[in-house]
């Protein structure tokens, strides 16, 4: 882990030394562990997080990390959305896309398919038939992102984003290692189109490394650390659990004036993090199941509408 690396850093185009006032650190929270889909383990990392700090941010799941042997690797049958937007990264390993809006591929090894579902969608998510019959190693995160109420019923649309495509940068000093997937970060632009404002990376740091990232204000900030242990400010953080930076948007109380946030590798191993933040929507969030809307009754509304057959229909070749 991971897949997309680079033998030497510093030829990267690098995050500028910041100064200024740093971000502090409210919270840092274990993920629980547990399954989704056919039977694929997971860490659910923002399921103790108060929802108020999330905001866009829905879900994440880190899938794996798993060796699996043959007939051992599973995905997920087909199933609806609405209301937000899916972010598969594969950081290792392989995993195909299909959906009900023609929509699909196969990513691997650094790879991010990114669905808005949007009004309605069908979709399911599931390994090769070749790596169920070899088996072999799977590791990713899926992420879930709001959409407020004037997109929740836009249309759908599949994004299907290459390793190569993804921005590569190096903190000031080469110790750190940023893969940009989506948001601006330093002047930089991630691949990734997003509906709701957000910065997603992936960041190595090496043994020792500090890595300061220069984070928009209105901008809430959260990191979770995929192995490795280290540091988010002056608290720990290590393998499985999540840290919450100060600064939930532009609301009276909660703004911030802080420039950047901090993350520093322990002296023995590497870090390997997640790095998410975006503009809090300040919308009423009613979520249940794989619907994400403003109330109860548009929850109910969604589910009268995929028994109905209006979040699509499955390919027939696929049915």
């Amino acid at each position: 882990m991971p897949a997309v690396t680079v033998e030497n850093p510093l030829t990267l185009p690098r995050i500028p030394a910041v100064t200024g006032q740093e971000r502090k650190v409210l919270a840092v929270e274990t993920a629980p562990s547990g399954f989704e889909g056919e039977g694929f383990p997971v860490r659910k990392a923002l399921a103790t997080i108060k929802p108020a700090y999330l905001d866009p941010f829905v879900m994440m799941d880190q899938m794996g990390e798993v060796d699996y042997a043959a007939g051992e690797p599973k995905g997920t049958p087909w199933h609806p959305h609405r209301g937000f937007e899916t972010v598969t990264y594969m950081i290792d390993g392989v995993i195909e896309h299909l959906d009900s809006n023609g929509g699909g591929g196969t990513i691997t090894n650094g790879d991010t398919q990114w669905m808005t579902a949007g009004a309605g969608i069908l979709h399911k998510e599931a390994p090769p038939e070749w790596l169920v019959q070899k088996g072999g190693l799977f590791h990713g995160i899926q992420l879930w992102v709001n959409l407020p109420g004037a997109k929740k019923m836009i249309a759908p649309r599949y994004q299907d984003i290459g390793s190569s495509s993804v921005v590569l940068l190096s903190s000031d000093d080469g110790g750190a290692l940023v893969r940009l997937i989506a948001g601006d970060l330093a002047g930089h632009a991630g691949p990734g189109s997003t509906q709701t404002p957000i910065t997603l990376l992936h960041a190595t740091l090496s043994p020792g490394a500090r890595l300061a990232l220069p984070w928009r204000k209105d901008f809430n900030a959260l990191a979770y650390a995929l192995s490795g242990q280290g540091r988010a400010g002056t608290a720990p953080l290590d393998s499985g659990r999540l840290a919450v930076f100060e600064g939930f948007g532009t609301r009276p109380g909660l703004a911030t004036t802080a420039e950047y946030f901090t993350l520093t590798a322990g002296p023995r191993e590497k870090l390997e993090v997640i790095v998410l933040g975006g503009a809090p929507i300040g919308e009423p969030v009613a979520h249940y199941g794989p619907f994400v809307m403003n109330t109860r009754a548009e929850l109910v509304q969604a589910f009268e509408d995929y028994q109905a057959g209006k979040l699509g229909v499955i390919p027939a070749e696929h049915a």
